[in-house]
């Protein structure tokens, strides 16, 4: 079942990052963590939109924003080791409820759209920079902070796109290099390729088909009923 559903996860959450321009992890983590356990399921969500992100950024570099996305990049490379920290010490349960706690808070803040006055200017790119570090190292789900930090500096999605691509391709590779890779086998890791690719069409074909907010909204409801039965999970295990 686990040679199944794993590709399935994947090609979901790479449909989804390239239709959207984020969501990955939001969408995958929650199923990774159950299927592969807290450690590999993150550290798979790390490579993978990470991957995603350096391909996606090839066309939008010169969009970036390097007055935001260097202290937003710089913040995140100090949380990231005390994300890493927190996975290794927590049992399986109590990550479990951490993960699923913080996938269902990031998303009902992004679907609130809410407006934080401390999320603007460079102290609020520091803020949600390290906020979206350690979030990433722990959880595999860094970007919602940075949602939230370009909601309040009144970005349009194009400019945001691009930019998140840059700070996932960053703080993804800080991440993966203080976590170490997952353990899977050569046959996994072809199948996550392949899955990986395979979405990525799927999501570049669709990205002009599917009105925006609606493909936004699917992502969220998806990402909602994963951290809701990661956090269920965790409670059952204690």
């Amino acid at each position: 079942m686990t040679e199944l559903l794993l590709p399935a996860i994947v090609l979901l959450g790479s449909s989804v990052q390239w239709l959207t321009g984020m969501g990955f992890a939001l969408v995958a983590v929650p199923a990774l963590v159950l299927l592969l356990g807290p450690s590999d399921g993150v550290v798979l969500a790390n490579c993978a939109a990470g991957t995603i992100s350096v391909v996606g950024l090839a066309g939008g570099w010169r969009r970036v924003r390097p007055s935001a996305m260097v202290p937003l990049c710089a913040a995140a490379a100090c949380t990231v080791p005390a994300g890493t920290w927190l996975t290794r010490r927590l049992s399986e349960p109590a990550l479990m409820l951490v993960m699923g706690g913080l996938v269902t808070v990031a998303v009902g803040l992004v679907m609130r759209g809410a407006r934080v006055p401390a999320l603007r200017g460079r102290l609020g790119a520091v803020a949600a920079g390290a906020a979206g570090g350690l979030m990433n190292a722990a959880a595999g789900v860094g970007g919602p902070p940075v949602s939230l930090y370009a909601v309040n500096a009144g970005w349009t999605v194009r400019e945001f796109v691009p930019n998140a691509m840059f700070y996932g391709a960053i703080v993804n590779a800080l991440s993966v290099a203080s976590s170490g890779l997952p353990h899977l086998s050569t046959a996994r890791w072809i199948s996550v390729a392949a899955a990986m690719t395979v979405g990525g069409v799927i999501g570049r074909g669709l990205a002009g088909r599917i009105p925006e907010r609606r493909a936004r909204l699917l992502v969220l409801l998806l990402a909602l009923a994963g951290g809701i039965t990661a956090v269920a999970k965790g409670l059952w295990g204690l």
